[in-house]
C-alpha cells in the first residue's frame, strides 16, 4: 500500500507548524489540500502563541494548541509545557500528523512528541534516517538538490498523502467585526472611507531583516501624495520606530501611524483595504499576499524561500556574497542586502505597481528569478 492510498481513511489529523505567523500563513495551502482530501476531516493545529493567534482566520483548522517548543527559537522556558501538550495529544486520539518545518528544522523532537503521544502515523521531511519516529518519511533534497518556495517545499509534502488541491492561494480570513472597529480607528485619525492609502511596515522581528529608518523615511518624502495617506504599522514595541519615521517625514507625506494599536484582525482588514503594502520581509507581508494586495517586499538575503507567494510583488534587495546566511542578525556587520537598496528604487516600484492592473497570480520567484532582480 502506497502512503496516499494509506492516508484516506485519516479523518483527524494534527499539523505541526511550531516557527512564525508568517510561516503559518504558508503553510495554510497544504493544511487546506489536506482538509479536503477525505471527508469529514477534523484539522488542529500545534503552533507557537504567534502562529496561534490566526486560529479565528482560519476556516480550514478546527482547532489551534498553543505550545513554546524548547527546541525552536523563543523566549519562554516552560519546563511543565510538554507533560501538558502530550497529555492534550494523548487525548485527542490523532489518527495522523502532519510535520511542517523549513529545512535547517529537524522533525524528529516533534516526531518523538507524536511517538510518545501514540500518534500512529506521522508525515514529514527528515534529513536524516528517522527509523520508526516517521511512519512516512520524505528525504530532505533542500538545499543540495533544489530550494523551493516555502509554500511549495509544503504543498509538496502534503502530495505524499494524497492531498492535492487546485486552490493554493494563502489563506486568511478577515472579519466583519475587525473591519468595523479598524473604520473607528481611521476615522478618529481622520482617514475616511472614500481615502485612498498604502501600509507601509517598517520593522521586522529579525534585525538582519530591516531597512534602514532613515531610507524608509527617504523613500515616503519621495512618493509625497502620489500614494496617498502611508498608514505605518507594527507592534506596541515599534512605535519608536515608526514615531521616528513620521517626524522625519513631517509635512512632506499625508501619515497615519497606527503602530501598536491593531490587532491582527484589523491589521489584515487594514492591509486588505489598502492599496499597497510597502514592507520588510515579515509576517505582514504574507498576510497581504492571502489578502491579494500587492506588496513592495523589501527582501533581505537571509534566504531565498520566503518572497510573495500568488500576489503581484516587487521583490527588492541588493545581491551580496554573503547571501542566504539564515542569519537574525547580519554575519557581516552591514546589511548590504538592504542598506544598499537605493530609496529611489523603492519609490519607483511603489508607483509602477499601483499603476499597474491586471493581477499576477504566477508563483513567485525562487533562486534563479531572485538573482535577475537584484538592486
Amino acid at each position: 500500500m502506497n502512503s496516499a492510498s494509506s492516508w484516506q481513511q485519516v479523518r483527524k489529523i494534527l499539523c505541526i507548524r511550531l516557527d512564525n505567523l508568517g510561516d503559518v500563513l504558508m503553510t495554510t495551502p497544504a493544511i487546506h489540500a489536506l482538509k479536503q482530501a477525505g471527508p469529514g476531516r477534523h484539522i488542529s493545529l500545534l503552533a507557537s502563541p504567534a502562529g496561534a493567534a490566526l486560529a479565528a482566520y482560519l476556516p480550514d483548522v478546527d482547532e489551534v494548541i498553543a505550545y513554546d517548543a524548547p527546541w525552536v527559537k523563543n523566549d519562554n522556558d516552560d519546563p511543565e509545557a510538554e507533560a501538558r501538550v502530550l497529555r492534550a495529544l494523548r487525548e485527542a486520539k490523532f489518527d495522523a500528523a502532519v510535520i511542517f518545518t523549513v529545512y535547517s528544522q529537524s522533525p524528529l523532537p516533534a516526531a518523538l512528541m507524536c511517538r510518545l503521544a501514540g500518534i500512529p502515523r506521522v508525515l514529514a521531511q527528515c534529513r536524516e534516517n528517522p527509523y520508526r519516529l516517521l511512519s512516512d518519511w520524505q528525504p530532505e533534497t533542500e538545499p543540495h538538490q533544489q530550494t523551493r518556495h516555502e509554500t511549495r517545499r509544503q504543498l509538496d509534502l502534503v502530495e505524499v498523502a494524497g492531498a492535492v488541491s487546485d486552490e493554493q492561494k494563502l489563506v486568511f480570513a478577515t472579519r466583519d467585526g475587525d473591519r468595523q472597529s479598524l473604520r473607528e480607528k481611521l476615522d478618529a485619525r481622520g482617514l475616511g472611507p472614500t481615502d485612498t492609502w498604502i501600509v507601509s511596515h517598517c520593522g521586522a522581528t529579525a534585525a538582519s531583516r530591516r531597512y534602514p529608518p532613515g531610507h524608509f523615511a527617504q523613500v515616503l518624502r519621495m512618493l509625497g501624495g502620489r500614494a496617498g495617506t502611508v498608514v505605518l504599522t507594527g507592534g506596541a514595541s515599534e512605535q519608536a520606530l515608526t514615531a521616528e519615521i513620521s517626524t522625519m517625514c513631517k509635512d512632506s507625506v499625508p501619515i497615519v501611524d497606527l503602530a501598536g494599536a491593531l490587532s491582527l484582525g484589523e491589521l489584515a482588514c487594514l492591509i486588505e483595504d489598502a492599496a499597497l503594502l510597502l514592507s520588510n520581509n515579515s509576517g505582514p507581508v504574507h498576510l497581504a499576499a492571502a489578502l491579494g494586495t500587492p506588496v513592495v517586499d523589501l527582501y533581505a538575503l537571509t534566504n531565498p524561500q520566503h518572497t510573495p507567494w500568488m500576489v503581484r510583488h516587487r521583490v527588492l534587495y541588493h545581491d551580496v556574497p554573503c547571501k542566504y546566511c539564515y542569519r537574525s542578525v547580519c554575519p557581516e556587520g552591514h546589511n548590504d542586502c538592504l542598506r544598499k537598496v537605493a530609496p529611489a528604487t523603492v519609490c519607483e516600484a511603489v508607483l509602477e505597481l499601483l499603476a499597474e492592473s491586471t493581477p499576477n497570480t504566477t508563483e513567485p520567484p525562487g533562486r534563479s528569478e531572485l538573482e535577475k532582480i537584484a538592486c
